[in-house]
């Protein structure tokens, strides 16, 4: 399986700058059996950051299994948070736009 990093990498090369076009927001990846990161999407641009932001937007608590799953699209982010593989703290609305974003 992928590293955690690995995975990041792979949702920062599926950035769709077009959907993040006047947004200034954090999602902050805590990473159950992994790293915490963060992405930082302003303005059409995203960096990542390893370790925790203060300053998240919302938080997405999973394992790493999950995170994987959720990127390569083989699982459903609703579906993850519904049985409880995800957990989100902060603005949950603006989980839902990951999957523009970051499209799988």
């Amino acid at each position: 399986m992928a590293s955690v990093a690995e995975i990041i990498e792979t949702m920062q090369s599926k950035f769709n700058a077009g959907a993040a076009a006047g947004l200034d927001l954090i999602f902050q990846f805590n990473i159950e059996d992994g790293e915490t990161y963060h992405l930082i999407v302003k303005d059409g641009t995203c960096s990542v950051a390893e370790g925790e932001n203060d300053d998240a937007n919302v938080t997405l608590i999973m394992n790493s299994e999950t995170l994987q799953g959720i990127v390569s699209g083989d699982t459903d982010g609703m579906q993850a948070f519904m049985s409880g593989q995800l957990r989100v703290e902060g603005d949950m609305m603006l989980a839902t736009k990951l999957g523009e974003l970051f499209p799988a």
